[in-house]
């Protein structure tokens, strides 16, 4: 069962877990949240992640719904609900317990934009034309069919929406093993086959690219 959560492969000495297995996509398993938030939420995260920097890329409104896939214990997802407080953010994962400690993390930090939703494999749990943005974070590498992901991705999205993807580059220190790693031509393939005008961000992280993908508005 693949997993779509959060910096699965981020800094840190995460849980065991499942081997990746070779071929498209890298099977992993994230249970266990209230230990992964130590992986996940770690302080030097913020180091290589750059947020802020990620979020600036989304060009957000206050009112905007926006939604965080993958959002594994809502590393991004408590900054993205700060910053349409008039709006929504939807964070998905497909591990039950990501999505119980999403909703938890929430109310404990006073968050009342936030809904956590339980998604699939194969169906990102996001209504047609739905959310303004979509953020994924390290989770790009860990999809099977990413083609048909970006569809279901690109059918959530309002006309004129974007999708961030940011993923693990080639000479990142952390992130997948290589065989897994994508390269930024991959991704904006798989976007642009889901009818979305892809391109790789101009701005640079010291680990990771962006790729974006945004619906045309007619």
């Amino acid at each position: 069962m693949l997993v779509l959560a959060l910096a699965a492969c981020g800094a840190g000495s995460p849980p065991p877990a499942s081997a990746p297995a070779p071929g498209d996509g890298m099977p992993h398993r994230f249970e266990r949240a209230d230990q992964w938030a130590k992986v996940f939420d770690a302080p030097d995260r913020d180091t290589w992640q750059r947020p802020d920097a990620v979020i600036a890329l989304l060009a957000l409104a206050p009112e905007m719904t926006v939604a965080d896939v993958g959002a594994g214990t809502g590393y991004f997802t408590v900054r993205l609900a700060r910053a349409v407080p008039r709006g929504q953010v939807i964070a998905t994962d497909i591990e039950p317990d990501m999505v119980r400690y999403l909703g938890e993390r929430a109310a404990r930090e006073h968050l009342g934009n936030v809904r956590a939703v339980l998604a699939t494999a194969d169906d990102p749990a996001l209504e047609p034309s739905s959310v303004d943005r979509i953020l994924v974070v390290d989770v790009w590498h860990h999809v099977a069919d990413r083609r048909g992901y970006a569809v279901g991705l690109a059918r959530a999205l309002r006309p004129g929406g974007t999708i961030a993807i940011v993923d693990f580059t080639a000479s990142a220190t952390r992130g997948p093993p290589r065989p897994h790693r994508l390269a930024p031509e991959t991704v904006i393939a798989d976007l642009a086959a889901a009818g979305l005008d892809a391109k790789l961000a101009t701005a640079t992280l010291p680990e990771q690219y962006v790729v974006l993908g945004t619906k045309p508005a007619t």
